[in-house]
């Protein structure tokens, strides 16, 4: 590809890290005084947040609406749960190898005050919590996303059975899901100062503090994203849409990649994995159902950090990673 192509397939990507590599210098420059420009990375942040809990409801609702045949929701959750059960253990996998090679609080001397333990919740009141609210306000706060999108796919399917994308309730939504958008694309024309500014108070705050026990963490998970990057996901490109697949990933996973590298949330980065969805080809209603439940209930990126957290935690208190030797498994 000539420099033209490239700049016209990458240039908000390109803008959006030039964004960010100026902003972590200026951190790297100002130092402390850097933390002035936070502001106007909160205001992005705060837009993303604002917009996060509107969108997540309308567009499942929208799309469970749409359907005429509700077994192609059944076949969309079917193999929603099936392939976050799998990538999700193939991700396990490849940071308990890493760990156990290089483990991430080896050489570390951090000493913490004791503390005391909060009782533990039931299983069954955490999953009332995890999956229903106990106000219907709840639902407007993007910290209970998993039961804002039950109560999107009970509304959706309602609607569908009220007469679907043609009845005046699903033409509102859908209408209600084009203006959502519209807001989402015009609060991404602000992302590269946002972004940039809120990288560059983040370097400026946190910088030096990084180097010292937690360092080789950060040389542990780090190099691991990266490898987790290239390999599995071209590989579920691959398996998903052949070649053409994995060029239509590589060419629209920077925006999304950078957005979640600069603000470390998954739900903060899902405006920006929409319009990518609708670049590469993902039919409608798969995207609107799929990304708000992944980003709330699947991220290989949290079970890398998981892992390695919980590494890092048993290392400093001399505890063996592993619970039982293989000669004293229970049902031996």
């Amino acid at each position: 590809m000539n420099r033209s192509t490239i700049w016209k397939n990458y240039r908000f990507p390109i803008i959006l890290l030039s964004g960010i590599i100026i902003g972590a210098i200026l951190g790297l420059i100002l130092g402390e005084k850097a933390k002035a420009l936070a502001p106007l990375g909160d205001i992005f942040l705060n837009l993303m947040f604002t917009i996060v809990v509107p969108m997540v409801f309308v567009s499942i609702s929208s799309a469970v609406g749409n359907m005429v045949n509700m077994k192609r929701l059944g076949k969309i959750l079917g193999s929603l749960v099936t392939i976050f059960i799998v990538t999700g253990a193939i991700a396990g996998i490849v940071v308990l190898i890493t760990v156990n090679i290089f483990p991430p609080a080896a050489g570390t001397n951090i000493k913490f005050d004791n503390a005391e333990m909060e009782e533990m919740s039931s299983v069954g009141e955490m999953i009332v919590g995890a999956l229903t609210v106990d106000d219907f306000s709840g639902l407007m706060s993007r910290k209970n996303m998993l039961p804002i999108i039950v109560f999107a796919i009970i509304s959706g399917f309602s609607v569908s059975a009220c007469g679907g994308e043609e009845s005046p309730v699903g033409r509102l939504l859908n209408n209600l899901n084009d203006v959502i958008m519209k807001i989402v694309s015009l609060i991404m024309l602000y992302a590269p100062i946002g972004l940039g500014a809120y990288f560059a108070s983040l370097v400026g705050k946190f910088g030096p503090s990084l180097i010292g026990d937690y360092g080789r963490t950060m040389l542990v998970y780090y190099p691991m994203c990266v490898f987790y990057f290239f390999t599995a996901f071209p590989a579920y490109a691959y398996f998903a849409g052949g070649m053409e697949g994995v060029k239509r990933m590589f060419k629209n996973i920077v925006s999304p990649a950078v957005t979640a590298f600069a603000t470390q949330s998954s739900i903060a980065t899902l405006p920006v994995n929409t319009e990518a969805c609708d670049k590469i080809g993902v039919p409608k209603d798969v995207r609107d159902i799929v990304l708000p439940m992944g980003a709330t209930m699947h991220m290989d990126g949290s079970v890398l950090s998981a892992i390695v957290k919980i590494s890092f935690l048993f290392g400093i208190f001399n505890l063996p990673l592993q619970a039982w030797e293989p000669t004293q498994w229970p049902w031996q």
